[in-house]
């Protein structure tokens, strides 16, 4: 009887461990998981399978992210046709996001690789494996989502007794064994500052103000003992100041006040005084910039009636109040008879196509038009990344300067028709693509800075 000899099948080893603890050791979890490996390898050996000589070794990375260096050279490799099985001590060591496996297994169907998990004895080339993987994966993932909850939990609570959880220190306070610790002589500038900031009422000139007087904010060294030098003040770091509730003894935790563990610096009615100006001062600059700002939607507003362009008016009352209206253009040269679309107050139908661009753009039809203008267009971009980098405008729309609302509206607005029963909006598709490629650009920068 002629013996068929088995074709050969390079096998590679993959270990992973999520801490780089105990690596130095002589021999570490990573030698275990790559000794019960070549134990099933060489036990495979009648079958074809030979161990290759390169070790795939990722000690101190999670399983929670493909970024892992012996991982890419794994990948790399098997798209170079240099291996036929991939062999783990455990399947959560190969990956514990059921996502990322699938796109794992993905990768070793389109390259004819098969993959085993040595303790759990079945590989990806049979079904039942297939389906059992998945399983257990989903087991592997929902640990993790359990920890990471348990985690943001005991962070939640923490906060809400108040306590200090770390990150930069603020002006006023220093940091002694995980616990806010007035400086004395830093606390008497945040006091000086809040006292100026009710006599001036203005974030402008208190910032020149402190920085020709030569004061900085925070100066701290991080607990690796690398030194953080001060900055001169700028006005958003005046503005996060003197909003910050840590000063009057509070910590927030998601809009919410709780008692803090720390010492007071501000009183409280001091805090609320500033407050109060901040508030009216935001009112007078909304008011100044509206009154500053030309028609949004001049050029392209249109009477659904009449089928004409809409012109901006305005009259001014008693007082010297200006009151704008978008006037059909029809109807300002032959009187309303011939119209019965009366002046349309400007602010309330400009502020309708703010909302209606607001919604459009968070739609998923929209969405998914974009994409498909973005890909006949040859541009890479995915729907996921489209609605990602449209949702960037949500949590800024409302305090967007009315100047940046009518950048907005030139790029995105084709056209507006008015009528008895309401309004019309058509969006330029262009411009949304040219929207989201501005706020994929901006969310990148945010990520390198």
């Amino acid at each position: 009887m002629k013996l068929v000899k088995e074709a050969v099948k390079k096998c590679a080893m993959y270990t992973r461990k999520s801490t780089d603890e105990g690596l130095a050791m002589e021999f570490n979890s990573l030698d275990a998981q790559r000794e019960s490996c070549s134990a099933y390898i060489e036990s495979q050996r009648a079958e074809g399978w030979i161990q290759i000589s390169d070790h795939y070794d990722d000690g101190g990375f999670s399983g929670g992210t493909l970024e892992r260096p012996a991982l890419q050279r794994l990948l790399r490799d098997i798209e170079s046709g240099l291996i036929d099985v991939v062999v783990v001590y455990k399947i959560d060591r190969l990956s514990r996001s059921l996502l990322d496996f699938s796109r794992l297994v993905e990768i070793f169907d389109r390259h004819k690789v098969s993959f085993v998990s040595v303790t759990q004895s079945f590989s990806t080339t049979s079904s039942m494996g297939r389906l059992t993987l998945n399983v257990l994966l989903s087991f592997a993932q929902f640990e993790r989502e359990l920890a990471a909850e348990r985690v943001r939990d005991k962070f939640a609570a923490s906060r809400k007794k108040g306590m200090w959880m770390g990150g930069h220190p603020p002006l006023g306070y220093d940091v002694k064994e995980r616990k806010l610790i007035v400086n004395p002589d830093e606390a008497d500038l945040v006091r000086h500052i809040f006292q100026r900031f009710l006599e001036i009422g203005s974030a402008t000139l208190l910032v020149k103000e402190l920085n020709k007087q030569g004061y900085h904010t925070k100066s701290w060294t991080t607990l690796d003992g690398k030194f953080r030098a001060g900055n001169k003040f700028g006005k958003g770091t005046l503005y996060k100041m003197i909003n910050n509730r840590l000063y009057i003894g509070e910590a927030v935790y998601k809009g919410t006040s709780y008692a803090g563990e720390h010492a007071a610096i501000v009183e409280l009615q001091t805090f609320d005084r500033v407050q109060k100006i901040l508030s009216e001062n935001s009112k007078k600059r909304s008011n100044y910039a509206r009154a500053q700002t030309p028609a949004l939607l001049k050029g392209f507003v249109f009477c659904r009636h009449c089928h004409r362009a809409m012109t901006p008016t305005h009259t001014r009352k008693k007082g010297g109040k200006q009151y704008r209206y978008y006037l059909c253009m029809h109807a300002s040269r032959q009187g309303h008879e011939v119209c019965p679309l009366p002046n349309i107050p400007a602010g309330e139908v400009e502020e309708l196509v703010f909302d209606h661009i607001h919604a459009l753009i968070q739609s998923p039809e929209l969405i998914a038009r974009i994409w498909r203008e973005a890909s006949d267009n040859g541009e890479n971009i995915s729907e996921r990344a489209i609605s990602k980098a449209l949702k960037l405008i949500d949590p800024v729309w409302e305090n967007l300067f009315p100047g940046e609302k009518t950048r907005l509206i030139h790029l995105l607005v084709a056209r507006v028709d008015i009528g008895t029963d309401g309004i019309a909006l058509q969006l330029r598709v262009d411009g949304l693509h040219g929207l989201v490629r501005e706020l994929t650009d901006s969310d990148e920068r945010r990520k390198i800075v």
